[in-house]
């Protein structure tokens, strides 16, 4: 039974109430392989109190608490040994931002333009996952496809760049790529291998804009339409 506490008291950790107890689970000694503890509410205590944080503890004993006698296992400690079966810390957190404004210097409506506003033409600068192989490229349709399925010919504006995003963000995810728990998950599978066929998470847009076309239609009536998600802002 391996067994995960959290610390309250570092110098007597088994002195009662020097520990509490956050998950256990019952694991085969034959077999091998990754096991995921879930540590929320002490990650929470240590975010309210950092003073709380004196680290976890993990203990391995035999079915109904017994001790293991000798020991079947050995925990890798050494900095330089067993470098792919270090421990590992996952956080999924919430920046705050949803629904939040964008800064839109430079174009009509004001300093802020919510993110369902419509653009003119095109967004100015991108923005990419920084320090990866991901990259924000403009695309210039005149034949414009709708999402009905219909391709017509577009009389304003007669071009426009839709932007796209290409390439694929290295393990681990940091912040600044604004990734999504899914995109977070698929990056540690595939770092860790721990499913086969899982590739790494690929670059797409994370802000999408909508935009004003005018087109003809099948009878060659002049239609104006908005259309939403149509324009990648930035890439994440």
């Amino acid at each position: 039974q391996v067994s995960v506490y959290q610390v309250l008291e570092k110098s007597e950790p088994d002195a009662p109430g020097g520990k509490k107890l956050l998950a256990a689970r019952l694991v085969s000694l034959q077999g091998s392989g990754w096991e995921v503890f879930a540590i929320t509410q002490a990650v929470r205590d240590w975010t309210e109190d950092e003073s709380s944080n004196q680290g976890l503890l993990v203990t391995v004993q035999g079915l109904g608490g017994s001790p293991l006698d000798p020991p079947p296992l050995q925990f890798a400690t050494s900095r330089d040994h067993h470098e792919s079966k270090k421990p590992m810390l996952v956080l999924f957190t919430d920046d705050g931002r949803r629904g939040a404004s964008l800064p839109m210097a430079g174009f009509p409506g004001g300093s802020h333009m919510p993110w369902h506003g419509s653009l003119g033409a095109a967004i100015s600068s991108p923005a990419g996952c920084w320090g990866a192989p991901c990259t924000w490229a403009p695309s210039n349709p005149k034949l414009f496809v709708r999402p009905e399925g219909e391709a017509v010919f577009l009389v304003y504006p007669r071009g426009y760049n839709a932007y796209h995003c290409k390439g694929s963000c290295p393990f681990p995810l940091g912040e600044n790529m604004r990734p999504t728990n899914h995109a977070t998950v698929q990056s540690i599978i595939n770092a860790l291998k721990l499913s086969e066929g899982v590739s790494s998470p690929c670059c797409v847009p994370d802000k999408l804009y909508s935009i004003n076309l005018l087109y003809f239609d099948d009878d060659e009536n002049v239609v104006l339409k908005q259309y939403d998600d149509m324009v990648a802002g930035s890439c994440g």
